[in-house]
């Protein structure tokens, strides 16, 4: 579902505002970030984890614990590689609508800001 114009003003508003209000916060939020789940990195880890798993139960079929430790130190590779980020430079990048410059009320803060916006959209409305 595409947001109209002015919901998509909207949202460039709120977007520039987080960054001028916490620059940290909306870099590590920004889509476009480095630090994404990779699907690659979830599906090797899974196969990691699975191969893991059949190689303990090979290892505790057969009573050698050698194999059942390394398997379970491979089932537990695939987990950690799965679930964590793919580590890239932290260089945050631009956010879309940098090019306006979204009037910040440093007065009533976020919320308020946030307030006054959906009042004003109530108004528009019929």
């Amino acid at each position: 579902m595409a947001l109209s114009e002015h919901e998509q003003r909207l949202l460039d508003q709120l977007e520039q505002q987080l960054h001028a209000d916490d620059p940290k916060f909306a870099s590590s939020m920004a889509s476009s970030s480095p630090r994404t789940m990779s699907t690659r990195r979830i599906v090797i880890g899974a196969l990691m984890a699975v191969a893991g798993i059949l190689i303990l139960l090979l290892g505790v079929a057969n009573q050698i614990i050698l194999v059942g430790v390394a398997g379970f130190l491979v089932m537990g590779a695939g987990v950690y590689f799965g679930t964590t980020r793919a580590k890239g430079n932290d260089s945050a990048s631009l956010p879309r609508g940098t090019a306006k410059s979204a009037p910040v009320n440093r007065n009533g803060g976020f919320l308020s800001t946030l307030e006054e916006k959906w009042d004003e959209r109530k108004r528009e409305q019929p």
